[in-house]
């Protein structure tokens, strides 16, 4: 391994700690913002609406983004979006709504992903690809336990105490409660990550053009998305990561509503058991990638049926001895789905489409799908049910997806078995080459 570290290109080590201090500041930046709206009074679905606001771009512009991306030196890119994160977080702090304002952030976020995915096959062979995918990953989940911790501490008693005794002299910041001094100090976090960016080499593959024409960008990417809801294998893998990270991107928000009900947490407090979930997510794919092949990968949609009935099992645990190991089980059962489906559908949109619309149409979806839930659990808050309720339902809501997803795929084992057959063959030969 060490050896093989060391063969890692220079630039891929500025690329990792741009991306973990970007990571980073947009999951410290969520605590703060729901810290904020908590402070100002807003009502809690206000608070719920902030996952689906900062997906909101990515799903708008996902036909445009990897056009854009491909079209300026990927470490530009990079750089220009945590700017516009920058902007974000200036407008939360110069009285823009923090919904509007975390909209821009998730803006920034959205030009930010095919980027950091591009760059990495234009700077590596294709033998170490799976290595720094790997590491990215693992470096992302990294990212979003300390940065939801981070949040939590930055709007803690301790060190917003600290950082609100910061004077500057002859300026009136503004800067008046903790949220408030944790989304300053998070600004300079992303500006390291741009500074950062502005280290990433230049790695001469040549740029393409955004295409004067934004009616074909659309009619390429719809027909990729189309193309890939049509393969037998590469619709159920889709439509499990979908759902997958759909519930996973609203679970953050959940846990937080959750802890603050259910055992009377502060933001601080409650910050620190998404990361729990995270941890289990961790091992959960961990265990996956060392035992799971990629023509087994179908096998494991009965465990997102069980993600969904355990959330509904959350809402009655009111001991934190209970809820720990629960949330690790919560989180295990997620990665472990997630890795083989995750396996199996760069698989088929590699062979469909190549790697780089692929992830576009995934992203797209995955967003997609965290807006929709996400929606649905806000509305189910401003409509009247209790946090216990909304949850409840959000579970079911997954349950029953995952359950017409196996339904889906034992259909199509019955009517198109050949075919499957066929497509798990090439699944095979791609596992062993």
């Amino acid at each position: 391994m060490a050896a093989s570290c060391h063969s890692m290109k220079r630039g891929f080590y500025t690329i990792m700690s741009a991306q973990f201090c970007s990571s980073l500041a947009d999951n410290a930046l969520f605590v703060a913002a729901v810290e904020l709206l908590r402070t100002d009074g807003s009502p809690e679905w206000q608070r719920a609406a902030l996952v689906p606001m900062f997906a909101l771009f990515y799903v708008v512009l996902a036909p445009f983004v990897g056009a854009f991306a491909d079209a300026l030196p990927k470490g530009r890119v990079m750089f220009v979006s945590n700017a516009i994160k920058v902007l974000g977080c200036l407008m939360m702090l110069f009285g823009s709504h923090p919904l509007i304002a975390y909209a821009v952030v998730g803006l920034g976020a959205a030009a930010y992903s095919p980027a950091k995915y591009g760059i990495l096959t234009e700077l590596l062979p294709a033998s170490q690809l799976v290595r720094a995918n790997g590491w990215i990953e693992g470096l992302t989940i990294a990212s979003i336990i300390l940065g939801m911790l981070l949040g939590g501490q930055l709007v803690g008693q301790h060190l917003s105490g600290i950082l609100l005794s910061f004077d500057l002299p002859l300026v009136d910041t503004g800067v008046d409660s903790p949220a408030e001094a944790a989304i300053a100090a998070l600004i300079a976090v992303y500006v390291l990550a741009a500074w950062f960016n502005t280290r990433i080499p230049h790695t001469g593959v040549e740029m393409r053009p955004m295409p004067r024409d934004a009616q074909a960008l659309l009619g390429d990417f719809w027909s990729c998305n189309s193309r890939l809801w049509h393969d037998r294998l590469g619709q159920i893998s889709l439509a499990t990561t979908t759902l997958f990270w759909g519930a996973g991107g609203n679970l953050k928000f959940i846990v937080l509503a959750w802890a603050a009900v259910a055992l009377e947490y502060d933001t601080t407090k409650a910050s620190a058991l998404t990361g729990v979930v995270a941890i289990g997510t961790a091992v959960g794919a961990v265990v996956a990638s060392l035992r799971m092949r990629l023509d087994m990968a179908t096998r494991v949609i009965p465990l997102g049926i069980g993600m969904g009935l355990l959330l509904i099992l959350m809402v009655f645990s009111r001991d934190i001895r209970v809820a720990v190991p629960f949330l690790i089980l919560l989180g295990g059962l997620g990665g472990f789905l997630v890795v083989p489906m995750n396996a199996l559908l760069q698989h088929r949109g590699h062979n469909l489409m190549g790697a780089g619309r692929s992830i576009a149409v995934q992203n797209f979806n995955e967003q997609a799908c965290i807006l929709g839930l996400g929606a649905f659990y806000s509305l189910s808050l401003k409509l009247g049910l209790s946090v216990f309720g909304a949850i409840t339902a959000f579970g079911l809501a997954v349950a029953g997806m995952m359950w017409l997803i196996q339904r889906w795929h034992c259909h199509n084992c019955n009517r198109h078995a050949e075919e499957l057959e066929h497509l798990l063959h090439l699944a095979r030969q791609d596992t062993h080459h």
